[in-house]
């Protein structure tokens, strides 16, 4: 009788001018009313509030994916762009039509499923993608600011050597968190460059500044955790699949 009470109270209200306040008031002076329907109705009670909940979910998600559609709309038609200084190292052919600015930490395990989804880019698109290695290294992974300074070290030495280093750490990067510095020593040497240049060239004001303008970039961009990306400029923040990269390199190389 009280469910049917409460279903008719509502009712009443719906289907006259009766305010809300009203109806607040009513049950917040017989706040009996809704007690006493949960506790002989609990399961149909959790039931519709389980149902209301995954509708807000799902309406909250709906409204995420129009928001970041509409947002990458938008960067189609108004790209950002990332200063690409002469002298940096380039992964694939210089003049490819798509560019792939990778904002990344050698410590951070979502940045090495990015640097196999960037594989698959390499492997699928050839000469039509490049990609340009950036640094945002993480103040919780403390061995990934020292991995940037060999990366750009070495960089200055040989830029087949530093994409060589690049990936024999995301190959390993629990002997980088295990190993630290003898790692990066070991990845140096077995990337074929000169430790001793690499240790004097470490913390050099060219090294210093290639990550310093790096880490300022993505903030700049709204990058603030890793891997973030600009795929000719169109944002992807996190490590998506090779889909997700797919369907805006393609539209890309349509234009």
């Amino acid at each position: 009788m009280k469910f049917k009470y409460l279903l008719l109270v509502f009712v009443a209200f719906s289907l006259s001018c009766t305010s809300k306040d009203q109806l607040k008031k009513t049950l917040e002076e017989n706040p009996e009313i809704l007690t006493n329907v949960i506790d002989k109705h609990p399961k149909l009670f959790l039931d519709t509030l389980n149902k209301a909940v995954e509708k807000a979910k799902s309406e909250a998600r709906e409204g995420q994916a129009k928001a970041q559609t509409q947002a990458m709309e938008d960067e189609f038609n108004n790209p950002k762009v990332p200063v690409i200084e002469d002298g940096r190292v380039i992964f694939g052919s210089k003049n490819a039509p798509v560019t792939i600015v990778e904002y990344s930490d050698f410590e951070c395990p979502f940045c090495t499923r990015g640097y196999k989804v960037v594989n698959e880019i390499k492997k699928a698109y050839g000469d039509k993608v490049r990609v340009i290695y950036k640094h945002l290294p993480l103040s919780f992974h403390p061995m990934a600011e020292p991995a940037a300074r060999y990366y750009e070290a070495i960089a200055l030495q040989n830029h087949k050597k530093a994409e060589k280093f690049h990936d024999l750490i995301f190959e390993d990067q629990g002997g980088l968190k295990s190993g630290k510095e003898k790692f990066l020593d070991k990845m140096a040497k077995k990337a074929g460059a000169n430790l001793k240049r690499v240790k004097k060239d470490l913390q050099s004001e060219k090294v210093s500044k290639v990550i310093e303008a790096d880490m300022a970039e993505a903030q700049k961009y709204g990058f603030s955790g890793t891997p973030g990306f600009l795929v000719n400029g169109v944002s992807v923040k996190g490590a998506f699949p090779f889909g997700h990269f797919k369907k805006i390199i393609d539209r890309h190389l349509k234009k």
